[in-house]
C-alpha cells in the first residue's frame, strides 16, 4: 500500500470515528441525549410529513438513529447510534450502527433515519438481528438551514423507512450493508 493510501485512510478512518459520537457523559446523559435527538428527529419528520404522525402512532414500534457517513471516491462508511421504541410495551432499545459500502462518492454527511416498524415480528427482528443490505444514491449540500438535500422514503412491507439529511457535502451513489445492535452499556 503506497503512502499516499495509508494517510488517506487515516484520515478517513480518523474523521469517520469522531463523526456520530455521543460525546462524554454518564449513562443516564447519553441516554438523554439520545432521547433528544429522537425527538428533534421526529419533530423535523412530522412537520416535513404531517402524516407520519398517525402512521408512527399506530405503529408497532419505530426506532430513529443520527447517523455519520464518508466517502471516500470507493469506499464508504459510517457510524451512529439511536434507539427503538416499542409502542406497545413503552421500551426503549439503545442501539449502534455501523455501514459500510462500496461505489463512486465523494462527501460527509450527517444524517437521521426513522424506521416505522408495522409488525412485533419486524421490531423483533430488527433488535435482535438488526442487519440490513441495500444500495443509496444521493445528493446533499446542507449546512445548518441552509442548502438542500434529496430525501428517500422507502417500504419494505413491514417497515417503512425515512432518511433527513441534516448537514454535509456528498455526491454518492454505492450499495452497502448496514449494522445495527443493541448497546450493551446502555440497555
Amino acid at each position: 500500500m503506497n503512502n499516499v493510501v495509508k494517510v488517506s485512510v487515516f484520515w478517513f478512518v480518523a474523521l469517520l470515528a469522531g463523526c456520530a459520537s455521543m460525546g462524554a457523559g454518564d449513562i443516564a446523559q447519553k441516554r438523554a441525549d439520545i432521547i433528544k435527538m429522537k425527538n428533534a428527529t421526529l419533530a423535523q419528520l412530522y412537520s416535513e410529513k404531517p402524516d407520519t404522525r398517525a402512521q408512527i402512532k399506530s405503529a408497532v414500534g419505530y426506532a430513529v438513529f443520527s447517523n455519520a457517513n464518508v466517502n471516500l471516491l470507493l469506499v464508504s462508511a459510517g457510524t451512529g447510534y439511536g434507539v427503538v421504541h416499542n409502542n406497545q410495551s413503552g421500551q426503549f432499545t439503545y442501539m449502534n450502527m455501523a455501514e459500510g459500502g462500496v461505489g463512486l462518492g465523494l462527501g460527509v454527511k450527517d444524517y437521521r433515519l426513522v424506521l416505522v416498524f408495522h409488525t412485533q415480528k419486524a421490531l423483533n427482528t430488527f433488535v435482535e438481528n438488526g442487519w440490513t443490505f441495500g444500495g443509496n444514491a444521493d445528493a446533499a449540500a446542507k449546512a445548518s438551514e441552509k442548502g438542500a438535500s434529496m430525501q428517500g422514503e422507502l417500504y419494505y412491507g413491514d417497515m417503512s423507512v425515512y432518511t433527513m439529511t441534516n448537514s454535509g457535502l456528498a455526491l454518492q451513489a454505492t450499495v452497502k450493508g448496514t449494522k445495527f445492535w443493541p448497546d450493551s452499556k446502555l440497555n
